[in-house]
């Protein structure tokens, strides 16, 4: 008996792009398909990504966003199984996370647990690895729990750092790994309940 389609919101802030791999990622599965785009800001680049794809798009203020009278029916309403952070900003609220254990997965474009928590997102991360001069970045890929970057890792990989490599080098590189690992570790976890980094070849 073939099991039934699971269903992928994808909550996002900003241009899109990891939401956009994850689309084409899943463009013709039948096993998984991504219902939903959430956003928190109306002029986000992922919405035009969404309705290109002709993926059903939701905005949500912050009072929305607490209000677990307005979301999680929002997500009942859709078949909603697993909900996928590309670039959103916002703590998931604790009913969110409740509602959807072990089920909330989020990206963070660092080796967790350094540069992680509040306020450690996009350029600010790559600064501060800049800053520190590592010889090492890379990306994160784990569970949501009620805390920023603090839930169970699922996946990491990482990338070489070249002593004159600026913040913005640094971030195309995490950027590449992000692209390229994100669905198919949403896709292992999804379908088997765990990630096997070993079947995933490291690095680009």
């Amino acid at each position: 008996m073939q099991q039934a389609e699971k269903h992928i919101a994808i909550f996002a802030s900003g241009g899109g792009s990891n939401a956009r791999k994850i689309i084409e990622y899943f463009r013709n599965s039948d096993q998984i398909a991504v219902k939903l785009v959430v956003v928190n800001k109306r002029d986000a680049g992922v919405l035009e990504i969404a309705e290109s794809f002709s993926i059903e798009t939701l905005v949500i203020s912050r009072t929305a966003f607490a209000n677990p009278d307005f979301l999680l029916p929002a997500l009942v309403e859709r078949n909603i199984d697993y909900i996928a952070l590309a670039g959103f900003l916002w703590l998931v609220p604790a009913f969110l996370v409740d509602a959807f254990p072990r089920r909330i997965l989020n990206i963070h474009p660092a080796l967790l647990p350094k540069y992680g928590g509040k306020g450690m997102y996009g350029h600010f991360v790559h600064e501060a690895v800049k800053a520190a001069n590592e010889r090492e970045s890379g990306m994160t890929i784990h569970l949501i729990d009620n805390e920023y970057d603090r839930g169970e890792t699922l996946f990491q990989v990482r990338c070489h750092l070249e002593p004159e490599d600026s913040a913005e080098q640094i971030a195309a590189k995490v950027l590449a790994l992000e692209h390229r690992y994100y669905a198919a570790v949403l896709e292992q976890f999804i379908l088997k309940g765990e990630v096997n980094a070993d079947s995933m070849s490291e690095g680009l």
